[in-house]
């Protein structure tokens, strides 16, 4: 006996229009920045300048803005870079803890430049005393500029990204010391800020969604830099332990995190908001 099963063709839904990617001419066009007005605090020396020039390698105009009265020597080779590369490096001097001039500053570059696309808030300060130690005024300037400063730089960002109307992108710079107590180094303030840094992003990030604004952090593992080489002066014994705690068995180089800046700025990320990416060697992972 055989039973006839009647079939029908399942309805499948509509082709949306695809983005042409095959036969792209340009190179990787999602990480360009070409025509970008970008702002990195921090940036005289050290992490910031560093994710400056990766994002003027890219094509950004941008802004670096710090607290010291002149920026590391460096800063005027890669200022003429700038110019060898078509685009332009600027410094405006500014402590993240004056909002009021903080606010003005950035309203008259967007106005200057008819946008604002951009922010990497790598402005941070560290300093390790024993908990017991610690007094209520290195507290509060520690989570003043680490956390605050960070707050309200992005807020004045934001402000003006929402006043043009086209989004944009704000990575901040957190640590892996947000999410883990570190070994052997007493930070506890410190690490209490950077974990606010990381839960700042996220509540940001939702906040600012509708304005198309993406909010992300970078949690970056060890790296040595010129003060980090003082603190192996002080405490030689660091310099061969610190390696040893992470999966790649080194510390890590500033110049390593210019792709995660180039990338979270750009529409390499246009879909992530509200992350954290880390990057420390697989310290966190053990």
């Amino acid at each position: 006996m055989s039973v006839a099963i009647e079939t029908t063709t399942a309805p499948t839904a509509p082709m949306t229009a695809q983005p042409v990617v095959l036969g792209q001419r340009a190179r990787m066009p999602e990480f360009s920045l070409a025509g970008k007005v970008v702002l990195v605090s921090g940036a005289a020396r050290g992490l910031g300048l560093t994710q400056a020039e990766a994002l003027l390698e890219a094509g950004a105009k941008v802004y670096a803005l710090d607290r010291l009265e002149e920026p590391a020597p460096e800063f005027e080779q890669i200022q003429q870079r700038a110019i060898e590369l078509g685009t332009e490096l600027h410094y405006r001097r500014i402590d993240v803890r004056d909002t009021e001039l903080l606010n003005s500053v950035i309203e008259t570059i967007a106005n200057e430049e008819g946008r604002m696309d951009g922010l990497v808030a790598a402005a941070g300060i560290q300093q390790e005393t024993p908990a017991l130690e610690y007094s209520a005024k290195d507290s509060n300037t520690m989570f003043e500029v680490n956390v605050t400063g960070v707050f309200m730089t992005s807020q004045a960002v934001a402000k003006q990204m929402i006043r043009f109307g086209n989004g944009g992108s704000i990575a901040m710079i957190a640590s892996m010391s947000g999410t883990i107590a570190n070994r052997g180094l007493i930070c506890p303030a410190y690490n209490a800020s950077k974990a606010a840094v990381i839960q700042l992003a996220r509540n940001l990030a939702a906040e600012w969604g509708t304005y198309n604004i993406r909010v992300n952090t970078i949690s970056p593992g060890y790296i040595v830099t010129a003060m980090v080489e003082k603190l192996f002066v002080e405490f030689p014994e660091r310099r061969n332990q610190w390696p040893k705690e992470n999966m790649l068995a080194r510390l890590s180089r500033p110049e390593e995190y210019r792709g995660a800046a180039v990338f979270l700025l750009s529409d390499a990320s246009s879909f992530m908001t509200g992350s954290d990416l880390r990057m420390d060697g697989g310290h966190a992972a053990w």
